[in-house]
């Protein structure tokens, strides 16, 4: 199963971890991480994520980022079908990069787009299924 996680769920844990639904999507990413990396899911990757990462002024945050895109089976540069679907997502009151975000994942044929972006998972999108991560561990569970 392709996975796609945008920047806010790259970075949730290193978010302030006082509030305990922070500390909660902090774990469900975690243990995402852990499932991938012992080959359960794919991590999927794009040009967006490069960007939005790339203009974190953490460095230590920006460089753990980056380390995931070696570990990802599926990558995607910048093309017309992905601006064109990006356009389409903005439709839905999406904003550009969030729009942008989705629409790389479509294109992926990832499975699962996950955020803890508020904006975006109150979005319906064909296509994907957009959920937090903590909904995702909680799916996974219920299924096995």
């Amino acid at each position: 199963m392709k996975v796609y996680l945008d920047n806010c769920c790259f970075n949730r844990p290193f978010d302030d971890q006082s509030s305990l639904i922070v500390q909660l999507e902090t774990e469900a990413k975690l243990n995402v991480q852990d499932r991938i990396k012992q080959g359960e899911f794919n991590l999927c990757w794009s040009f967006v994520l490069d960007y939005e990462n790339g203009a974190n002024p953490f460095e230590e945050v920006r460089n753990r980022v980056h380390e995931w895109r070696g570990i990802a089976t599926d990558d995607c540069d910048l093309n017309d079908e992905i601006i064109k679907k990006a356009e389409e997502l903005m439709t839905l009151g999406l904003r550009q990069m969030d729009a942008s975000h989705v629409a790389c994942a479509i294109y992926l044929k990832a499975g699962y787009f996950l955020t803890t972006d508020k904006k975006i998972l109150n979005k319906q999108v064909s296509g994907i299924v957009i959920m937090n991560p903590i909904d995702f561990i909680r799916s996974e569970l219920y299924e096995n």
